[in-house]
């Protein structure tokens, strides 16, 4: 509730019957769109158009992503604060790591069989090696420059209806947990571009970081959850049906997700090959914007009703997980596939994604140093994250692939104008992130 005692559904869907309405129609409208892809897959049909399966399986992904996202809030009122964080981390990050999941088992077999080419030779395409990252990359950039820049503008809109002054978003201080653990995450990831592959060791190093930042935030404050919407029916329930129906959510959600995942990988890689569209792109781009549908809408619902440092700290906690979980654990999957101890490998296009992703990163980083993000810098975000495109559509064919290396450019010497002017600030935030106790950031 907020400080007039109104709900977000409310809100949105005024009237004290319609926002029941209004839930359960959302409900049916998440299954309805997991229905098609369930029925394709039961009933084994392969003789639609890829651009129609790669539509049907997609929104399969979203609507099974809501379903999720749901049912993973309710269950914050039956299980403890530590399990919890650990549950909803890995919940938050299954369906990008689903079609990740899929071109990294794809590239180990690949790798098992003709090497670091991951394909047969003289074979057309993107090799699964080379798509491996694709969805990774996709999916951390646009959680940052749309993501982030979106509930800055949506606070923005609903600050000019209100006859409100323009002001920034301002985290709260015990916030400084994530933004350090992002800046330990981010640094290491800079470093993975110098090399030739993602190996096992990356792998643990990633792993262990995000073990030990679920730990850190396990010994926050317990909060009551804040259930809106959908979520809030079912925590309305009886505590045994309450239970029951998110176990039932969250199964079939994962089944959906999983069985989804790679028969809409294959439709994207099929329909870019058939259209003459470049594979990659398509699920870089396409791919996330199923899997994150459900998260940006939360957080734009939460900056609608002026929850803005609850809308932005659910995305930084999302980049945390992705940046650390997912993609530590996309080596382990290759080497399991390739049955071998090699690394993924990286070839020259994948480590300039990942340096723009991490350079990204690193101005994010540097720009929540002081704990706020506003308006002028929310505009960079989303500026920058569009003009590799624009570089891109601009420069000569023989230079395409240097946008990415240009704006990375960019990126990091914003970073280190940022860092700069405000070092004391973010001293504090990692003094706090790793030092310093909840009970100490809440005085």
């Amino acid at each position: 509730m907020d400080d007039t005692g109104t709900t977000l559904a409310e809100e949105v869907h005024p009237g004290p019957s319609s926002a029941p309405r209004h839930r359960a129609t959302a409900f049916v409208m998440a299954l309805g769109l997991t229905a098609p892809a369930l029925v394709l897959r039961v009933g084994g049909v392969h003789s639609l158009p890829h651009p129609v399966e790669a539509l049907l399986f997609g929104i399969a992904v979203v609507g099974a992503s809501f379903l999720l996202a749901w049912a993973a809030e309710a269950a914050q009122l039956d299980i403890g604060a530590g399990l919890a964080i650990a549950v909803l981390a890995l919940i938050a990050v299954l369906p990008e790591y689903a079609v990740d999941a899929v071109f990294a088992w794809k590239s180990g077999h690949g790798f098992k069989q003709f090497g670091r080419v991951c394909h047969a030779p003289g074979a057309t395409g993107e090799s699964p090696c080379s798509l491996a990252l694709a969805n990774m990359t996709g999916s951390n950039r646009l959680l940052i420059g749309i993501g982030w820049s979106m509930v800055v503008a949506v606070a923005w809109w609903q600050w000019r209806k209100r006859k409100m002054p323009d002001k920034a978003i301002v985290l709260p201080r015990l916030r400084s947990v994530e933004i350090g653990y992002l800046t330990v995450a981010t640094m290491y990831a800079l470093t993975l571009p110098l090399r030739r592959s993602l190996t096992l060791i990356d792998a643990a190093v990633l792993v262990l970081l995000f073990a030990a930042y679920t730990r850190r935030v396990a010994g926050g404050p317990s909060e009551e959850p804040h259930l809106v919407g959908p979520a809030q029916v079912i925590g309305s329930l009886a505590q045994k049906r309450r239970r029951i129906t998110v176990v039932v959510m969250l199964v079939f959600a994962a089944i959906v997700i999983l069985a989804s995942a790679e028969p809409f990988a294959e439709a994207l890689v099929a329909t870019g090959r058939s259209a003459h569209i470049n594979e990659f792109l398509l699920v870089q781009w396409l791919a996330p914007l199923a899997s994150e549908a459900p998260e940006l809408l939360v957080a734009g619902l939460f900056a609608w009703r002026l929850n803005t440092d609850q809308a932005l700290s659910t995305l930084v906690s999302s980049k945390v997980n992705q940046w650390t979980l997912l993609v530590g654990t996309l080596p382990i999957v290759f080497a399991i596939s390739s049955g071998s101890w090699h690394g993924l490998p990286l070839g020259v296009g994948q480590r300039d994604e990942l340096l723009l992703t991490a350079a990204q990163a690193a101005f994010a980083v540097a720009v929540l140093a002081s704990l706020s993000l506003s308006i002028r810098e929310a505009v960079m975000l989303f500026s920058l994250f569009w003009a590799q495109f624009i570089v891109g559509a601009v420069v000569p064919t023989r230079w395409h692939g240097s946008e990415r290396i240009v704006v990375s450019i960019a990126y990091l010497g914003l970073a280190v104008v940022f860092l700069i002017r405000q070092r004391g600030a973010m001293r504090a935030v990692l003094r706090d992130g790793f030092l310093r106790s909840y009970d100490e950031m809440a005085t």
